[in-house]
């Protein structure tokens, strides 16, 4: 075998034990947060030895923060594609279901895509260090929904639309995490955005009957 190819195997086999560690750690993080998770754990699940971590990632705590910033830019990169379609004609109840369509599609499909929400919803509530990296999406993610709540809502201040939209995203992280949300993954797609986006619409509308 050329040193070439042997060095492209290394290479694959080096990126699936990268990957296999972070989806290990994902799973692990959505179930408990981050300090409910040990080292041993995330080797067994991913079947590699204890070693693998300081290789790949240097420590437990890089590990996991990988894991986390992977889930934080799939859900923004999901958000960002579900918002930035809409236009000046969209209805408060497009710009909820664009919102919430990440949320949605996890609870249906369940797995891998619920492991991530879950895991976002969770450093939701508590941020990493190393949050800040990821600013510009998040302000972006924000900017393309009041830029659809702007123009339904016209006679409400900006300050005001970043509030209900915070509130939004945090019912949503809450959905994650609570039993109230395992009811839902039981349902179909069409009854999960049937349950959840007028919901998500009232939180944008400012309704007295949705809390934030």
């Amino acid at each position: 075998m050329k040193r070439a190819e042997r060095t492209d195997l290394r290479r694959e086999a080096g990126q699936r034990t990268r990957d296999g560690l972070q989806a290990a750690a994902l799973e692990l993080l959505a179930q408990r947060g981050q300090e409910g998770v040990t080292l041993r754990e995330i080797t067994d699940r991913a079947g590699v030895n204890v070693a693998a971590v300081s290789y790949h990632f240097g420590s437990l705590k890089a590990l996991c923060d990988a894991a986390i910033e992977h889930a934080l830019e799939q859900y923004l990169d999901a958000q960002l594609l579900a918002l930035g379609p809409l236009g000046s004609t969209s209805t408060l109840q497009d710009v909820a279901a664009a919102f919430a369509r990440p949320m949605m599609r996890a609870l249906a499909a369940g797995g891998h895509d619920l492991a991530v929400m879950r895991t976002v919803a969770r450093v939701g509530i508590d941020p990493p260090q190393g949050w800040e990296r990821l600013t510009g999406k998040f302000d972006l993610s924000r900017r393309e929904a009041l830029r659809v709540l702007t123009a339904n809502l016209p006679g409400v201040p900006e300050p005001e639309l970043v509030f209900r939209t915070r509130c939004a995203a945090g019912l949503l992280n809450w959905l994650a995490l609570a039993p109230i949300g395992t009811e839902l993954a039981a349902m179909s797609a069409e009854q999960i955005e049937r349950q959840l986006v007028p919901v998500v619409a009232g939180a944008f509308r400012g309704d007295a009957s949705v809390g934030c």
